[in-house]
């Protein structure tokens, strides 16, 4: 929802979304955060069982890690998968109330990806669209979830479905012509056609982005300059490596430990000239597999800084917080190096963040093959093999060397890939296959106020 907070405001578009807690909504407070946001927003709500079943076994327990190809971390529960088909129907019942049959509906994510089948049955002409922000695994990892055939039949009663990548979209097709019988598919390019019981449904990769132009205009505020000049005083000049990511085993945190470990060891000029901040922000706290990840974070830092740390350095450190945008921006900006290792990830935007904020342009950018943004970023990233800690450990050395010409080289050309392909060109390109329209046909209003409930 964050990164498309900027396209939906002011542009009366409708949000219909669990908010988050159990139990009765506070109306007066989903009203103030319409009136916030620029776009009206409506409440599913959920009771305890039906958060533990639907958003915590089968949502973050089953698809998240089977589709980040974590399979033997899948816990796949029939009873928890009933529950995930009822709050789709829910969900499908509340948009059908809620919206027009003219207005078009745009489901996002792994958490709703029945809402079609539903909402089909409701409204057989309903014009409606998907996207999946995560990765779609390869099809030996996605024939291991036991409901394969209900997601691919649900999936293809939208009428455009939108995953990140191009490979993301062909693992998607392998899987549907292994299990979906009398299925043809057609076409070229980033959209294909998929015929399917007399339809057409439309198959793209969106691979989606960042406000660039805020997120440059507000690293460039006073605040966020001072803020890293601050910082690099703090420490003694030294480079900056950033690490920021939720608190999630998909996000590597524990190998890039180990590859700062290798890089210290191999490359002893890296000692006393480099400081690594590694910002984890909290995340799924009450799933034990999340503990133990945090358990294994904190006995790293503690064991490399035991190992390294000299008394006017320390090579780590380690904040497990959130942290506000402005102090966001003013890390990306005092950063010299953004060390971005995911394991496995749909994009991650904050390499996006890190580059659009890089408004000096004197940063280097290293980059896990298995995100989504390296399919764009690769050219001007260094992209690295996140289980290899001896190739990371080099890239770290490589980009603490760097010229200053190659670096200003790479960074203005990431900077430029993510300024010509936005947020707003991504859903653009998104309305384009879907309805053959464009987001300035839904005109911004400065002054626009959303209809309360």
């Amino acid at each position: 929802m964050t990164a498309l907070a900027p396209v939906l405001k002011n542009r009366g578009g409708l949000w219909i979304g669990w908010p988050g807690i159990t139990g009765e909504v506070d109306q007066q407070a989903l009203d103030d955060a319409s009136l916030k946001a620029g776009y009206r927003l409506h409440p599913v709500e959920l009771d305890e069982e039906e958060v533990e079943a639907f958003y915590r076994t089968i949502s973050n327990g089953a698809i998240w890690p089977l589709f980040h190809g974590l399979p033997t971390l899948a816990n796949y529960s029939q009873d928890a998968w009933d529950i995930y088909e009822r709050v789709n129907e829910r969900f499908a019942d509340v948009i059908y109330g809620r919206t027009k049959q003219t207005d078009y509906v745009w489901v996002q994510d792994y958490h709703l990806m029945l809402v079609g089948r539903y909402l089909r049955a409701l409204d057989p002409g309903r014009r409606m669209g998907f996207f999946l922000h995560i990765p779609f695994p390869p099809l030996d990892i996605f024939l291991q979830i036991p409901w394969r055939a209900q997601i691919l039949n649900a999936l293809l009663d939208f009428d455009l479905i939108g995953f990140q990548t191009m490979r993301d979209r062909r693992n998607f097709l392998e899987a549907v012509r292994r299990v979906v019988p009398d299925v043809r598919t057609h076409g070229a390019g980033s959209v294909v056609s998929v015929e399917h019981l007399d339809r057409e449904v439309r198959i793209g990769a969106f691979p989606i982005s960042i406000d660039y132009q805020e997120f440059c205009q507000q690293a460039q505020d006073w605040p966020v300059g001072e803020g890293s000049r601050w910082l690099k005083h703090a420490f003694g000049g030294r480079c900056i490596i950033l690490g920021i990511d939720r608190l999630d085993y998909t996000k590597g945190i524990p190998q890039r430990l180990e590859a700062l470990r290798v890089a210290l060891t191999r490359y002893p000029e890296l000692r006393g000239g480099v400081t690594f901040i590694q910002i984890a922000v909290p995340s799924r706290t009450d799933v034990p597999e999340y503990r133990v990840l945090k358990e294994q974070i904190d006995r790293l830092v503690g064991d490399i800084n035991g190992q390294f740390t000299e008394m006017d350095w320390t090579p780590i450190h380690y904040m497990y917080r959130s942290v506000s945008r402005d102090q966001l921006l003013t890390f990306y900006r005092a950063a010299d190096i953004g060390l971005l290792t995911p394991l496995a990830d749909g994009m991650n935007l904050v390499a996006k963040e890190y580059a659009a904020a890089n408004v000096d342009e004197n940063g280097v950018l290293i980059l896990s093959d298995f995100a989504g943004a390296a399919a764009q970023l690769h050219r001007w990233a260094i992209t690295v093999n996140p289980h290899n800690v001896l190739e990371v450990a080099d890239a770290i050395y490589g980009a603490y060397k760097m010229a200053q010409g190659e670096k200003r080289y790479r960074m203005r050309r990431l900077r430029a890939s993510i300024r010509r392909n936005d947020i707003f060109r991504w859903v653009d390109s998104f309305l384009e296959a879907a309805v053959a329209r464009h987001l300035d046909d839904f005109p911004y209003h400065e002054d626009y106020v959303p209809p309360l409930e």
